[in-house]
């Protein structure tokens, strides 16, 4: 049965509100007798869900505002006050009704994203071409997508080229092309173009689907506001109730006890924190922007340092070998090969970029590595061919006790002063070549950095493994407050604890991978999003999803205002119930007209927040 009235609800609030029409029209063609029953009817009819749901928080031990509604209409009825017991409860279940209509436009981004899923798939199988369901598409399978097609689950690329919409992902509407070997994600539309891939992550696991359930949690996640509001409505109801008593036994108005029952409802207060959440969230997942949930939304507004890594965060992430120095007599293609085939078995960017240049030239990188250690923040040894490869920083070298000498130290200086990052690598105890390898600085880093600042941003700090004298200019360029180079992982981690300890709120920005430790460790955790790694979206409480600084930005903005807006709507519905009282109290508001107010407050405090659904920062574009 409550499930049946639950399903009726709008029906019921529109039956209430014909009668009550009809109630009143009734005296004006002489059938005044029947205007009470009219409205008693709608009283009942109207009262009847509503009373449902405080015996529901009843039996979850929890006072409700359904709870002083019902005691209100119950007292209204008993008075003979039958104008204002079905005025109060059409005009609660009618402002129930618009409040979901309204909270369903605040949950419009994720409705957006998730109309955006592809329901079906091109899949080549035996041979032959078949149109199956996006759940049926299994890991392995051949898939084609043309021109206005979705992709349908993550992958890579096999065959073909095409512009690609990647706004369900990144928040970008700027197409991206792509082509063999690249990496395409479940949602993206093939703007213009061709493509056969691999599947490679299906169902659940696809980037897109674990976009919709992080902010479907995060949407659901309180904000601490929102818990206190929470707990404070369970002690204010039964407070109101005490209070309404007094009144009555102070007047002897039942009346006015009734009244100030209806008029003292929390709702506003209750609703205003929890719709801001909802709306801020959407913006940001709108904008490529996840935001895990209230209390992250809450300590991302409070942040005042932020700590870069370096390679991945303020540079593009997509470094290049620019120059090969060889020191002994094996060939520079062949070092290249030897190293690359060793650097197969590192995941770091500057080691993948190695092996990039190799496949570049069409080197063959085929064959076992054997005894691969990754030292991490250093950079790695293994057993190539027979002959021991040492290859890394400086740090490395003096570890495995190999020489550099002064020819060759003056030339990895030289090369990182000109902004490069110099990897050295010994073969069989000896330096054989050094690898110089440059990034650029994002496009968009000095606008973001510079937008941080103007949020409030007071301290911006870059942490680096590279060497001091690219890192220098890196930070010079953005104009950072502080740089720390060659540093390890674990030397991150202190950084950021000595940050807090010295009681700075920090954010630490990094690729979610290298940086986790010190991402977990700061007060928001960071990542760049490159498409939606595991590990980033796992790790990190903010991802940058277009892999982009100016959504950093616009995330710092976002937060900002976001709590800015639950206070408003908070300090609103206080000084509502405070004036509305104080009317009871001096006979100037009564007890449907109480309602009404009260009613409007919640709809003004649900539009004040659907005005971060349209928020966006000056910068982000």
């Amino acid at each position: 049965m409550i499930k049946h009235l639950n399903q009726h609800k709008n029906h019921i609030t529109a039956i209430s509100g014909m009668l009550i029409v009809i109630g009143f029209l009734l005296p004006y063609i002489g059938l005044e007798t029947y205007r009470d029953w009219a409205l008693i009817a709608a009283t009942l009819i109207a009262v009847i869900p509503i009373a449902i749901r405080a015996f529901q928080a009843l039996r979850m031990r929890a006072f409700s505002i359904e709870l002083l509604v019902t005691i209100a209409v119950t007292g209204a009825l008993y008075i003979h006050e039958y104008v204002e017991s079905s005025v109060v409860t059409f005009l609660f279940m009618f402002g129930a009704y618009l409040e979901a209509r309204t909270l369903e436009k605040t949950r419009s981004s994720l409705k957006a994203l998730i109309d955006m899923a592809p329901q079906e798939a091109n899949v080549i199988r035996e041979g032959e071409n078949l149109i199956v369901p996006v759940e049926e598409v299994v890991k392995g399978d051949r898939i084609i997508i043309r021109s206005g097609g979705k992709v349908p689950v993550d992958g890579s690329i096999v065959s073909g080229k095409a512009t690609l919409n990647e706004a369900a992902i990144t928040g970008e509407s700027v197409p991206a092309t792509k082509e063999a070997g690249d990496k395409v994600f479940s949602g993206t539309i093939v703007d213009n173009g061709y493509l056969e891939m691999i599947a490679e992550k299906v169902g659940d696991d696809t980037t897109f689907a674990k976009i919709i359930e992080l902010v479907e949690e995060a949407q659901e996640s309180k904000s601490k506001a929102q818990k206190f509001l929470d707990k404070f409505a369970n002690y204010y109801t039964p407070a109101v109730v005490i209070l309404a008593i007094g009144v009555y036994l102070i007047t002897f108005n039942l009346h006015l006890a009734i009244t100030f029952l209806v008029v003292a409802c929390p709702g506003a207060l209750v609703i205003g924190a929890p719709v801001s959440n909802v709306a801020g969230i959407g913006n940001g997942a709108k904008n490529g922007v996840l935001i895990k949930g209230g209390e992250v939304m809450d300590r991302l507004s409070k942040v005042d340092t932020v700590v870069f890594d370096k390679t991945g965060t303020l540079t593009k992430g997509r470094p290049e070998v620019t120059d090969i120095k060889t020191y002994s007599d094996i060939g520079m293609e062949e070092l290249l090969r030897l190293v690359a085939k060793a650097e197969t078995i590192s995941e770091h960017h500057l080691g993948q970029t190695i092996v990039k240049e190799a496949n570049k030239r069409d080197l063959n990188l085929d064959g076992e590595v054997l005894n691969g250690k990754v030292i991490k923040g250093n950079g790695i040894t293994a057993l190539v061919e027979g002959r021991v490869l040492s290859i890394g920083n400086r740090k490395l070298m003096d570890a495995e006790g190999i020489h550099l000498g002064d020819e060759v130290s003056d030339y990895a200086i030289g090369r990182e002063k000109a902004g490069n990052t110099a990897i050295f690598a010994a073969v069989d105890g000896q330096i054989a070549g050094i690898f110089s390898i440059t990034d650029q600085i994002r496009e968009d880093a000095h606008r973001a950095l510079a937008e941080l600042k103007r949020s409030g941003i007071r301290k911006m700090v870059m942490l680096t493994g590279d060497n001091r004298h690219t890192a220098e200019l890196v930070a010079n360029e953005l104009g950072l407050d502080e740089y720390h180079a060659e540093l390890l992982p674990e030397n991150k981690v202190g950084f950021v604890k000595d940050l807090k300890a010295a009681g700075h709120i920090v954010a630490m920005a990094g690729d979610g991978i290298n940086d986790a430790p010190a991402i977990a460790t700061a007060d928001i955790g960071l990542a760049m999003g490159e498409g939606g790694t595991d590990v980033s979206m796992e790790t990190a409480d903010v991802v940058l999803m277009a892999d982009k600084l100016m959504q950093f930005s616009h995330a710092y903005a976002l937060a900002k205002v976001t709590i800015r807006n639950m206070k408003q709507n908070t300090f609103f519905a206080v000084a509502v119930v405070v004036i509305l009282l104080i009317g009871v109290l001096s006979d100037y508001v009564h007890l449907a007209s109480g309602m009404f107010i009260h009613e409007a407050s919640i709809l003004i405090v649900i539009l004040n927040a659907m005005r971060l659904i349209g928020f966006n920062s000056k910068s982000k574009k």
